[in-house]
């Protein structure tokens, strides 16, 4: 059921091939929609776009039979042609890049260049995964047994179940299914609830591919609904890979539950992202890369930036010039280029928002850009706000949390480097860092082993984005997992170890011997 609206959603969705979003099960050959009905709302202007029905135990085991049965037929066939069915995909997506930009931005509430750049991800991994599937490496060793020969192969799973969130509501599955396609896995989607059309239009688009292909029902498929759904992905024995991405307290359920039944888990989770600004550092730079960090995407990216630890040399100047570039900023539909910001998800983030607002204030905060609830023509849909700027200390509970919107912290260093590290490290997420300074010696500090604990840690640039050659993940409560990648392929398969024996002897170990 499709709603009308000012944004026309009707036609990008025609565009897209989505004829009726009712089904929120797929196999990409079969839909199911007996399921009850979640409504998506779009952020940018609080209208209905329509209407998906959630996933049933039922259905979800025709998925999970499907989805058993193309594993036996995909994983025969060779990677490099995998990789042309990525390819065909990617190509696809380059034909549909405008619209399903379009959606992704109206759906989730991110700018429409943002949204564009989010498909230009799924694009970027698709080229990369192409090229893997003729590199799928293993090692050759040397035998301590003459006539043997030893190497280690790589075999796909089986069925990969990826979980993501409402503000990646296309890019984080492409990473995680092009490598496992390219790897000979099969996959089951369960996205975010916020974002339910994103997933039908994928589906839709990589579905025709491979029905061009001849590939069997079940390669790719979908699942909607709460964490009712997600719970028969991560304790169904037959799904060896779950992929979450999403908040800490959720992976902490996905883990334990993934572990009872001994399976595997690739978590990417929450960060508590900070800019480290020495006295050195370029503050041009600095401003730019933190404003994009703190405000883009409204705050809503696993690395935004959420800290900035500044040396007293530099604070005042970079408090000062911070709080005159958010007085410039223009808030509005992220349709619209001009803007700079666009809306939170929906209204219970406001609210989540507010509230951390005044427990900065609650626990001995200085606010120094307060942000508010926007409210008036082009704030309709309620989940507009400005952004806030706070001056805390490191140590403040609401500081060691992550809030999920453009609330940005501002912590002052003295001293050597090492100190500003420390303040860094000082929180249970692990994902994104950076440091801003024109001094080797502090940034190769930052990069050593006494350096940034987190998976990425970058110099002279903000801690928001990341490549798709290079892993992406990090550490401690963010979940370990990485996506994307260099050798990050190697999550989605199982290393088996070979030992050939072109002898005619069999000599054992220790010296054993049987005689007959």
């Amino acid at each position: 059921m499709l709603a009308d609206t000012k944004f026309d959603i009707k036609s990008v969705l025609d565009k897209l091939g989505v004829k009726d979003v009712n089904n929120g099960t797929s196999t990409g050959y079969k839909s199911y929609g007996s399921g009850e009905l979640i409504a998506s709302y779009s952020p940018v202007d609080g209208e209905l776009i329509g209407k998906v029905s959630t996933t049933t135990p039922e259905e979800f085991e025709k998925v999970i039979e499907t989805a058993k049965d193309a594993f036996k037929e995909f994983r025969t066939m060779p990677a490099p042609k995998r990789g042309e069915l990525v390819r065909q995909f990617g190509d696809r997506l380059r034909e549909l890049k405008q619209p399903l930009g379009e959606l992704v931005s109206y759906e989730m509430g991110k700018s429409l260049q943002e949204g564009l750049g989010e498909v230009q991800e799924m694009i970027d991994i698709c080229d990369f995964a192409v090229g893997l599937s003729r590199q799928l490496y293993g090692s050759t060793m040397h035998s301590e047994r003459p006539g043997h020969r030893m190497y280690d192969q790589y075999h796909p799973l089986g069925i990969v179940g990826i979980i993501s969130a409402f503000n990646f509501p296309v890019a984080v599955w492409a990473w995680n299914t092009a490598l496992a396609w390219i790897a000979g896995d099969v996959t089951i989607w369960k996205p975010s609830e916020k974002v339910p059309l994103c997933s039908i239009a994928c589906q839709n688009i990589i579905a025709d591919v491979l029905k061009e292909n001849d590939m069997p029902e079940g390669i790719s498929n979908i699942i909607n609904g709460d964490y009712k759904v997600g719970e028969m992905l991560t304790s169904n024995k037959n799904v060896p890979l779950i992929s979450a991405t999403g908040s800490i307290r959720m992976g902490k359920i996905v883990a334990q539950t993934v572990a009872q039944r001994l399976g595997r888990s690739l978590l990417e989770l929450g960060g508590n992202n900070a800019i480290i600004v020495t006295p050195s550092a370029d503050l041009e730079m600095t401003i730019i890369g933190a404003l994009f960090g703190a405000v883009g995407t409204a705050g809503q990216r696993c690395t935004s930036t959420r800290r900035l630890i500044i040396h007293e040399d530099v604070y005042d100047e970079v408090r000062d010039k911070l709080v005159s570039a958010y007085a410039q900023l223009k808030i509005g539909s992220p349709l619209d280029e001009s803007n700079h910001i666009g809306p939170l998800i929906d209204k219970q983030a406001v609210k989540i928002y507010l509230d951390a607002i005044e427990k900065v204030k609650a626990e001995g905060g200085k606010i120094l850009v307060e942000g508010e609830q926007l409210t008036g023509e082009g704030y309709e849909s309620g989940c507009y706000v400005s952004p806030s700027i706070a001056e805390v200390e490191n140590h403040y509970q609401i500081v060691q949390d992550e809030t999920f919107a453009p609330l940005l912290y501002l912590i002052k260093y003295k001293g050597e480097v090492d100190n500003a590290i420390e303040l860094q490290n000082g929180v249970v997420q692990g994902l994104s860092s950076a440091i801003m300074t024109n001094n080797m010696r502090e940034s190769e500090k930052f990069l050593s082993t006494a350096g940034s604990d987190c998976g990425i840690a970058n110099v002279n640039i903000g801690t928001s984005g990341a490549e798709i050659g290079g892993a992406f993940g990090g550490e401690k409560e963010t979940g370990g997992g990485r996506e994307s990648g260099s050798d990050a392929w190697k999550a989605y398969m199982r290393r088996q170890t070979n030992t050939i024996n072109y002898t005619t002897e069999l000599p054992l170990a220790q010296g054993i011997k049987f005689e007959f």
